[in-house]
């Protein structure tokens, strides 16, 4: 894709693919029989749907940043570096049915379940129109299977995990999934939440994401083991780990995961092992740079999962034009909600609105 020197990581900037790493990622595809027969069965609209997400995921970031650059918002989150995580899982449920409760950095599960970016982007504008009518920058839409989260880290475990549990007293073959970073594995909430689900065995998969560090606390200071290869047996349920950098990788173990899920076999615990290029917000970038090498970076910003996918779909007989084609309509895409969502800062909700749906009324 493009790259934006003022708004792409470093590592970015001049991002060209290593070929190493260019085998090694169609190579994890193939090691494992049953995801590499998920992906094989992947038409080719679909696979250029995943890229199409990969960079709305990306291009939302970036519009986020310029935002904060000049001044229209103070800080963002961003999921630089991990969009792979995000974009494959969702791809790999159904829209419509399944529900999904990302962490504010998986931003994209929401238009890749079919959010309008135009809301999404209002939701950090706090205008009246917003998902949440100005209440909250944290997005959702539960009537498009997006639950909307809360900033407490690991709380979202056990709300899945109550959506699941309703799924199975209902007979219904739906998935609830969420995501939970290293360090919310160490809340009481999201260990509940997981044991709850593993003892019911309810139709849940969470998503480990390990990018290695919970807001400025590295790995190494919060966990001991120092990976997460044990930790769904710990529960006595099903896991796996998967590239957190590999969309395919991604999309085909949530894949087996819902499967296994929607014929009653249990919860899923998957870990994600990938990199967060960037800082817990845009506000402290330069601490994310002091609170580990450069090597890491530089590591890390090699296996990007945007640039590493394009050299997989040319390995697929997909042109260098074919490709820009569709990075063009997503960047249309995302600079129309852009526009679209600074016309809303025309309707700022009222002071008095604040205190509208806070309890409910009848019963609702």
């Amino acid at each position: 894709m493009q790259r934006f020197p003022p708004f792409d990581p470093p590592e970015y900037v001049s991002w060209k693919p290593d070929p190493a790493l260019v085998r090694a990622y169609r190579a994890t595809i193939e090691a494992d029989s049953e995801r590499a027969a998920v992906v094989s069965g992947l038409s080719p609209d679909a696979k250029l749907a995943l890229y199409a997400g990969l960079l709305r995921a990306r291009l939302h970031d970036i519009q986020l940043q310029r935002w904060v650059r000049t001044g229209v918002i103070s800080k963002a989150w961003l999921g630089t570096g991990e969009e792979a995580t995000t974009v494959g899982p969702v791809h790999a449920l159904e829209r419509g049915s399944d529900v999904v409760a990302p962490m504010i950095r998986n931003a994209a599960a929401c238009c890749e379940m079919g959010m309008p970016i135009a809301d999404m982007l209002r939701a950090y504008l706090a205008t009246d129109d917003s998902p949440s009518r100005g209440r909250d920058l944290h997005v959702g839409s539960f009537s498009q299977g997006v639950l909307q989260p809360i900033s407490h880290v690991g709380d979202m475990v056990p709300v899945i995990t109550g959506i699941a549990l309703t799924f199975k007293m209902k007979g219904e073959q739906r998935v609830a999934l969420t995501w939970v970073g290293d360090g919310s594995t160490k809340t009481a909430a999201a260990h509940e939440g997981t044991n709850f689900a593993a003892v019911q065995k309810l139709p849940a998969i969470f998503i480990l994401e390990n990018n290695q560090v919970a807001l400025g606390t590295r790995l190494e200071q919060h966990h001991l083991p120092g990976t997460f290869k044990d930790w769904a047996a710990s529960y006595g349920m099903w896991g796996a780990q998967l590239d957190g950098n590999n969309v395919l990788d991604a999309y085909a173990a949530t894949a087996v995961a819902a499967q296994r899920c929607r014929r009653g076999e249990g919860p899923a615990l998957l870990v994600a092992e990938t990199f967060r290029m960037g800082g817990h917000a845009t506000h402290d970038e330069r601490e994310a740079r002091e609170t580990y090498p450069d090597t890491l970076f530089k590591e890390w910003g090699r296996r990007d999962p945007v640039g590493l996918y394009e050299e997989y779909l040319k390995e697929e007989g997909w042109s260098a034009a074919e490709l820009a084609a569709v990075e063009g309509e997503v960047a249309a895409e995302v600079e129309r909600a852009a526009e679209e969502a600074v016309q809303s800062r025309e309707r700022m909700p009222k002071g008095e609105t604040a205190l509208e749906g806070v309890y409910a009324k009848n019963g609702r």
